[in-house]
């Protein structure tokens, strides 16, 4: 996959522009909790934005704290012990060093990431939760540790990351607006009238970033809704309406990475 040849500075008029657009729409609305979720995107986008405009180490500390608040929220979620916790956040930190440092080497840092994460129940004799904990951990080992592709995608990252936010908010709000059938028991507010004008949405800003390629449409298109759809199941599982309570009118961190996370790990694959 050829990369796109827009870098960070040439996004950042894109954000602010989206910023300050976002900003007056949500005005209009008068709507509290639009204009906390804005204020929220107002501090995050220039940190995130900050991170990548620093390069590989400026992304690689970005995607280590994401990924060890994302692995908190997510073992509250599957009720994971500390030191579940504790391992899981290491191996995911582990890829996100290794993509940066050593990139060469994520085949077998990740196979032994899940094999501590695999003896962390067997050692401790759980034959009563042990299989639930192993399932667990793996499958966050997969999919929280597909925040190390940002490190090696640079801007594309970046660029994904606001394509699928834009896509997620025309999703809602299309979706709500039009009705029709659900996308999935999972998610029964989704619709697919929504997700269809997500996708175009997600598109069409790939477009104006100048990074459409047939692999960044498949990872906006169909790993966004994927993705979301994945933590649906999750929180369903553990009966939560959100991953967490932290982030102002957003629930949790991995409420708001859960699209991007899956685009991540297709983008990587097809590339």
């Amino acid at each position: 996959m050829s990369l796109p040849v827009t870098t960070v500075p040439d996004l950042v008029p894109y954000l602010g522009g989206a910023l300050a657009a976002g900003g007056i729409a949500v005005a209009a609305t008068r709507r509290r909790e639009l204009m906390v979720r804005w204020c929220v995107w107002a501090l995050g986008v220039p940190l995130v934005t900050a991170a990548f405009w620093f390069g590989p180490p400026g992304i690689a500390v970005l995607a280590a704290v994401v990924g060890v608040i994302a692995v908190a929220e997510f073992g509250g979620l599957l009720r994971l012990g500390p030191v579940d916790r504790a391992v899981l956040g290491a191996a995911v930190v582990g890829l996100v060093l290794t993509a940066w440092l050593a990139p060469g080497e994520m085949l077998r840092v990740a196979a032994a990431g899940a094999l501590v994460i695999a003896g962390v129940p067997l050692l401790s004799g759980d034959a009563e939760h042990g299989l639930r904990r192993l399932g667990a951990g793996l499958l966050g080992l997969v999919w929280l540790g597909a925040l190390a592709g940002l490190v090696p995608l640079g801007a594309l990252g970046l660029v994904l990351f606001v394509a699928v936010s834009i896509a997620d908010i025309v999703a809602y709000a299309a979706g709500r607006r039009f009705g029709g059938p659900r996308l999935s028991p999972l998610s029964p507010a989704k619709r697919w009238s929504g997700t269809l004008a997500g996708a175009a949405a997600g598109l069409g800003t790939l477009v104006v970033l100048s990074s459409l390629t047939w692999q960044t449409a498949v990872a906006v298109a169909v790993g966004g809704p994927l993705g979301d759809l994945l933590e649906s199941m999750v929180k369903r599982g553990a009966r939560a309406k959100d991953a967490g309570r932290w982030l102002p009118g957003s629930g949790g961190l991995l409420d708001r990475i859960d699209s991007l996370l899956v685009a991540l790990a297709v983008v990587l694959v097809l590339g």
